[in-house]
Parts: structure tokens; sequence; C-alpha cells
């Protein structure tokens, strides 16, 4: 399989499963303005959609969209009880939490990105994006990760998208669960082996 990634980027939470699982990958680092790669080939021929995480399988099939390949990749390994099996209730329960991700936290973080939003419309987004934050507290304040005791997939894409926080200012420990749950993913040695791997990779010249 292949990864391809960009720093900074939600394309993170799939590293973090892949080392996770243990599983065998090559990483391929993406110019996310560009849009090529180390050698000069255009991402785009990989994910016409231009953005990362996209995941090549061995048979050539290019799988995409961050909640999907999470899903894709814990199921490679049931055994490690990354996401609950197929069809059951827990994992509906999952399926609710990377929804939520998707759509409020990492959409709502994505918006502060923009350099010609008004400030004022930022701020009434960032607003909106806080009373989020307490629905992530809530669960993370009965459990160490959102769908229980155990580390799983939703956890590694809502820490790839917090870590978004730093480049606006957004202080963590103003929510002391989310803070906590921060340092306990920061521990977590395939956490510390994804972001040092992505950090060591050069970025294409083109």
């Amino acid at each position: 399989m292949k990864l391809y990634f960009a720093p900074d980027t939600c394309s993170l939470s799939p590293h973090i499963v892949l080392c996770e699982l243990g599983l065998p990958f090559e990483l391929v680092r993406v110019n996310n303005q560009s849009k090529k790669l180390a050698d000069g080939s255009d991402f785009l021929s990989i994910n016409p959609k231009g953005y990362v995480a996209a995941l090549q399988l061995e048979n050539g099939e290019v799988l995409t969209e961050g909640p999907a390949i999470l899903q894709y990749l814990a199921d490679l390994k049931p055994q490690a009880g990354l996401a609950p099996p197929n069809g059951s209730w827990e994992r509906v329960r999952l399926q609710e939490w990377l929804n939520f991700i998707t759509s409020e936290i990492h959409a709502g973080l994505a918006l502060q990105f923009n350099a010609g939003m008004p400030p004022e419309v930022k701020e009434m987004f960032k607003q909106k994006l806080f009373k989020r934050f307490g629905h992530l507290v809530q669960a993370l304040e009965r459990h160490e990760y959102l769908c229980g005791p155990r580390f799983g997939v939703a956890d590694a894409y809502l820490y790839a998208v917090l870590l978004w926080t730093r480049f606006f200012d957004i202080q963590l420990e103003r929510w002391p669960a989310l803070a906590a749950f921060m340092q306990r993913m920061a521990a977590r040695p395939a956490v510390q082996a994804a972001l040092a791997a992505e950090r060591a990779m050069p970025a294409p010249a083109y």
C-alpha cells in the first residue's frame, strides 16, 4: 500500500493507524500547493479531488476520504480492535463519531485557514466550533477515548485535526478533557513514529 500525505493535514490519522496496526506501507509526500510528487508526477492522477489522504492498494485501487480509509485499515486487522465489527451497534456509533469529526471539527477548523474570510466571520465560526468541543468533552470526561476505554480510529482522526488549533491560538487547556486527550495521544508510540516519519521526509522540489 501507498499512503499519500502532506504534513499538518488530516492524512496524519491513517498514518497513525497504519503504525498502530504494524501494516507494511510506503509513505509518499505530496506538495499540497503544486499537487506534485517527488518524481515530478501529478498527484491529481492519483486522486483527482486533489487532496490527501489517498491510499493506493496493491491492486491499484485508490481509496480517498479519511473516515473510509480509517475503517478499511481497521478491518484489515480486526484483531487489533481499532474498529468494532461491521454490522454491530458499536460500529454505527463509531461511524457517528467519524461523521461528527468530519462535519463539525475538521470542517470547523478548516474554515480558519481561509485567508480571505473577515476576522469577525472567523470568530463567529470559532464560537460555533467551541460549542462542538463541548460534545467532545462530555465523551472524554466519561472515557479516555471517544468510543470507550480503548484507542480507536476515531481518536486518530480527532487528534490529527485538533493539532490545527495551534495555528489559531486556540488553547485546548480551556477544555481539560481535550488537553488530557491530546497528551495521551502524543504519548502513543505510533503517534510519535508517524510524526517523526513525516518530519523526516523532504518536501517535493516541484
